[in-house]
């Protein structure tokens, strides 16, 4: 039965089989040293002549080879114990080697942390990327956040729910990436850049809360802190006020940092709050770094942002949300929404949670009165008949008895960067897309078939049209 290398101190003195991937491999005239890697850490191999066919193994294979070893766990010498690392006091006298596959060479090393090498050569060859130590201990922290997320909110009576990823394509927010449809012809379904309209019909369903570890998708310009499909921690309240969002999410926050980033220090609970306009007239950015010392990562400085204006102009000169149609005025501004004066006066319930420098997470308090929401498009210019068009499955929901209801979702890619201190969100996801939003080790995105473009009646056409 194979062990765990992580699991090789419980078993001083006894006969064990570990599997992984050759390391590093030392030929040390007589003696023949290796360390192997499995996912839970490094065992140091040696192997004598005594033990011919361990021996004439141990003399062909190659880093990243595959092999499975059998042998007697046992102390290092005094000399060689290395305390810093684990098993650093072991080493497995090796009396079996089989090799379970070969290995090409590798295209670069992946003992080292990796940011020496071309960002499009890595992800051309991910698979083998992911197995520095770096990006496996960022791969098991994500999972470790999320199983705390799903606790957390579970014991506090949420219900995790699955909502669509092929959906309707509706004019409110980023350009939607659009799918097709080879059974409707002409037709088109898009993928979600948020469940918002989803999680707000779940309210109106009566779950009450709901959360999801959700796939967004936006066709938009990628950057460091963005990428054409990323993650969201996503929920939603019914009966609750701005303020229970906040708090609840805030607890959250503190306790994925107490229990999983103990090395970080939160410069201060509960969060600051910042107004829009004082934290625009302070900093002139609406997600400010209000770390004391902007050179040291393991400084949180978590900070709220309120009273959002709920409409700003276009360069046409119409209004346009700041955030969403969906959101509530702060009370006294609702009958200037509903008269439609003093537009730009208006301050919307919306709350941003910022952390170092970057937007984390934003939500608001929903306007479950289908009036409302009518009215902000209408401010935004839309006529009777496009808003039904579009907008009339969420509007006709909102007239079936909506509880009250807000809610909040964190961009997770975002949050998990700046925990685990890496340069951008690539770092943080397993199979990320380039900064130019290409995959080069799926050669994704790619021509299709004439024979696909002709089953879903589409053509393409050259860049002149």
């Amino acid at each position: 039965m194979r062990t765990l290398i992580k699991d090789l101190k419980e078993k001083l003195d006894q006969e064990v089989t570990i599997c992984g991937w050759v390391d590093i491999r030392r030929d040390h005239g007589k003696l023949v040293f290796a360390d192997l890697r499995d996912r839970s850490g490094k065992a140091q191999l040696i192997i004598s002549p005594k033990e011919v066919q361990a021996y004439e193994e141990a003399k062909e294979i190659r880093p990243e080879w595959v092999i499975q070893v059998t042998g007697l766990v046992g102390k290092r010498p005094d000399a060689n114990i290395n305390p810093d690392l684990l098993n650093g006091n072991l080493e497995i006298q090796v009396k079996e080697i089989k090799v379970l596959n070969k290995a090409q060479t590798p295209p670069f090393e992946v003992s080292s942390d990796g940011y020496e090498v071309g960002e499009e050569h890595r992800l051309g060859y991910r698979y083998i990327d992911l197995r520095r130590e770096r990006l496996q201990e960022n791969i098991l922290f994500r999972h470790q956040v999320i199983k705390l997320v799903r606790s957390f909110l579970s014991d506090r009576n949420f219900i995790e729910i699955e909502t669509p990823i092929l959906t309707k394509s509706t004019p409110e927010g980023a350009r939607d990436y659009v799918v097709p449809s080879r059974t409707n012809p002409g037709k088109f379904y898009a993928l979600p850049q948020s469940p918002q309209q989803y999680k707000q019909l779940l309210m109106v369903a009566g779950f009450e809360k709901y959360f999801q570890i959700a796939r967004c998708f936006r066709d938009e310009d990628t950057r460091g802190d963005r990428q054409p499909e990323f993650t969201q921690v996503d929920m939603e309240l019914s009966f609750v006020d701005q303020e229970e969002v906040m708090k609840l999410n805030e607890e959250l926050l503190i306790e994925i940092v107490k229990k999983l980033a103990p090395g970080k220090k939160i410069m201060g609970t509960p969060f600051p709050r910042f107004t829009y306009k004082d934290i625009m007239e302070k900093y002139g950015t609406d997600r400010p770094d209000l770390r004391r010392d902007k050179n040291d990562p393991n400084e949180l400085a978590f900070a709220w942002i309120i009273d959002f204006p709920f409409f700003e102009k276009e360069d046409d000169g119409g209004w346009t949300f700041t955030h969403n149609p969906f959101s509530l005025p702060k009370a006294e501004h609702v009958e200037l929404l509903k008269k439609g004066e003093k537009v730009e006066e208006i301050l919307t319930t919306q709350y941003d949670i910022v952390l170092n420098g970057f937007e984390i997470g934003g939500g608001s308090t929903r306007a479950h009165n289908p009036e409302i929401v009518s009215k902000v498009l209408e401010i935004m210019g839309y006529n009777k008949e496009q808003i039904e068009t579009n907008f009339g499955h969420i509007l006709n929901a909102l007239s079936y008895g909506a509880p009250p209801h807000g809610g909040i979702a964190w961009g997770f890619d975002r949050l998990m960067a700046i925990l685990r201190n890496e340069p951008n969100i690539r770092e943080v996801i397993a199979f990320p897309k380039t900064g130019e939003g290409k995959d080069p080790m799926m050669d994704s995105p790619s021509q299709i078939t004439r024979d696909q473009l002709k089953e879903l009646y589409l053509k393409v056409l050259d860049k002149k049209g």
